[in-house]
């Protein structure tokens, strides 16, 4: 399966990344759904499910594959070290705050309720929930994982986050 995957990322990067990230986001928000509400699936809201799926695919997964070349292209230091800490810092500081931001905003949108609203009531909350999972997350991955499985081990990680962010967007 990884050689599979390995092919379809060589051939179409941004595609496979898009992709592979809407079915991780789809599936976080079936955890959150059916193990942290424990809804069941007579009463799955599969409108919820399909808004995460959209936005992984169309948002998250394309501007993550951009965002973590841009960092490999433009952030080197002289230490490696260095390296990975400019990079975990600009990575949680520009991309995390502003996709917190576009993700609740974007929820808010789609369901038909204020975005302004969204935002102050689960923005500052998101983010510092973010800054105690994530930039651990991302400094291993920047240090070990090559390039083209990046998002895949951040999607891999954002299952439980994931299932976190559509609860928040949801209460």
């Amino acid at each position: 399966m990884l050689k599979w995957y390995q092919a379809r990322l060589a051939k179409r990067p941004l595609l496979t990344q898009a992709v592979t990230t809407a079915v991780l986001f789809g599936a976080g928000d079936v955890l959150a759904q059916q193990a942290v509400e424990k809804k069941g699936f007579r009463n799955h809201d599969v409108t919820r499910t399909g808004r995460m799926v959209l936005y992984g695919g169309c948002v998250f997964g394309p501007a993550a594959t951009k965002w973590y070349g841009f960092l490999q292209k433009r952030i080197n230091l002289s230490s490696h070290n260095a390296t990975i800490a400019a990079r975990v810092a600009a990575d949680q500081t520009v991309f995390a705050t502003c996709n917190l931001a576009f993700f609740l905003s974007s929820m808010a949108v789609m369901e038909g309720s204020d975005p302004k609203e969204k935002l102050e009531k689960s923005y500052w909350s998101g983010l510092k929930a973010n800054w105690a999972i994530w930039p651990a997350v991302q400094a291993v991955n920047f240090k070990l994982v090559p390039l083209e499985h990046r998002v895949l081990v951040v999607n891999v990680v954002s299952l439980g986050w994931n299932c976190f962010l559509s609860y928040l967007n949801s209460s």
